[in-house]
């Protein structure tokens, strides 16, 4: 019975821990920012100060969360530590970062969508759609729509069916989330246009469009972070001046 019990709260610890990953993300919360603290969580997720304070020290585990005594819980990253294979969290420099991610993702995932659009089966099509139709419906009801990004592109990297892309959907769900953060989801409608054309020609099998659209994505994504990064550079060169 006591290890029912043990493997019970061990359960339910996992499945805080997960909500709570999901609640920085999609708050979102930035790096540096303070979580709110047992008695809030605890009551959030309608738990127990225990569980809260085990799936807490999970996320610490995992690089997510840091405890400062007599200051409370804070954010040190958005990405746990499994899901950032290459390390990638440790560079400081976010618009760079973002930037270089766009140059390995304009190497691969259009060609990714290519293979999806080859190889996705009647099912898979149907839960592209979905995904795609989730993010849509976020967006124009001016909600969080970053996670569903990231299943969206995940999805289409599982669509291709090749066994070394889905290794590389960590590299792929940092780039999604790293410039969701960066420009604060505000690039909603050219989100859903973009998505959709995607969808669209992976649904159809259309190979070259597959391959086309996603370039498109990725390059109108690109630039608006490259008009971002300039404007806070000029920004900051205001300021010292």
């Amino acid at each position: 019975m006591d290890q029912m019990r043990k493997a019970e709260r061990k359960l339910l610890g996992s499945q805080i821990e997960e909500g709570l990953m999901e609640y920085i993300q999609s708050k979102p919360l930035a790096i540096g920012d303070k979580i709110p603290n047992e008695f809030e969580l605890a009551e959030m997720f309608g738990v127990s100060r225990s569980t809260i304070r085990e799936a807490v020290k999970g996320l610490v585990s995992k690089g997510v969360l840091e405890v400062r005594r007599g200051s409370g819980t804070f954010v040190v990253s958005t990405i746990p530590l499994e899901d950032d294979p290459l390390g990638l969290r440790k560079l400081e420099d976010e618009y760079k970062l973002a930037l270089e991610l766009f140059e390995v993702r304009l190497m691969i995932e259009p060609e990714i969508a290519a293979l999806a659009a080859e190889y996705a089966t009647p099912a898979e099509c149907r839960t592209l759609k979905e995904r795609c139709d989730e993010v849509e419906a976020l967006c124009l009801n001016g909600k969080n729509h970053i996670l569903k990004d990231v299943e969206f592109h995940t999805w289409i990297a599982k669509c291709s069916k090749n066994r070394v892309v889905e290794n590389l959907i960590p590299i792929i769900n940092t780039a999604v989330m790293t410039f969701a953060n960066l420009t604060n989801r505000s690039l909603k409608t050219e989100t859903i246009k973009t998505h959709r054309a995607v969808t669209d020609a992976i649904l159809n099998h259309d190979v070259v469009g597959a391959r086309c659209a996603m370039i498109t994505h990725l390059t109108y994504n690109r630039q608006a972070l490259i008009a971002l990064s300039k404007e806070k550079k000029e920004k900051k060169s205001r300021n010292i001046g």
